[in-house]
């Protein structure tokens, strides 16, 4: 699997910070060619599920996600949300934490990831082109509300 980790800063504070990156459906706005539909039951939480479609045409694809741990930032600790993508192309997992840091909050988002009909040798690439796509995607989620 590919295995990836981007950390940012921002000088939002947890809680606003937290809310950008767990708002799915914004996603869709920072991610090229991708739209995210959440599919029922509550818009953020454990449970929820939602589906990233991403690509063109017939090239395009589902990526089924759900949440399945909900930690929000409190005051004293900081918050995690882990992902399990279910998807027939795109397996594994992602999390998400926020934590104070100063005045604002840092932000590491880890994933492990699985590609369809890609050879695990080009693991590397994959992680380095989804550390680059989702990287920008929570710098672009982070920097405008």
């Amino acid at each position: 699997m590919a295995y990836f980790r981007v950390e940012r800063t921002t000088p939002l504070g947890p809680a606003e910070a937290w809310g950008r990156l767990t708002d799915w459906e914004r996603h869709g706005q920072v991610v090229p060619l991708t739209r995210v539909t959440v599919s029922g039951g509550l818009p953020r939480g454990t449970g929820t599920v939602f589906t990233a479609r991403s690509g063109v045409g017939p090239l395009a694809f589902d990526d089924p996600m759900e949440v399945t741990v909900w930690q929000p930032p409190s005051a004293t600790e900081g918050g995690l949300c882990r992902l399990v993508k279910r998807g027939a192309v795109v397996r594994g997992w992602a999390e998400i934490e926020v934590r104070a840091a100063g005045q604002g909050a840092r932000v590491v988002w880890r994933e492990e990831l699985r590609v369809r009909l890609v050879p695990r040798v080009l693991d590397p690439v994959v992680a380095r082109v989804a550390a680059r796509v989702f990287g920008r995607a929570a710098g672009a989620l982070l920097a405008s509300p």
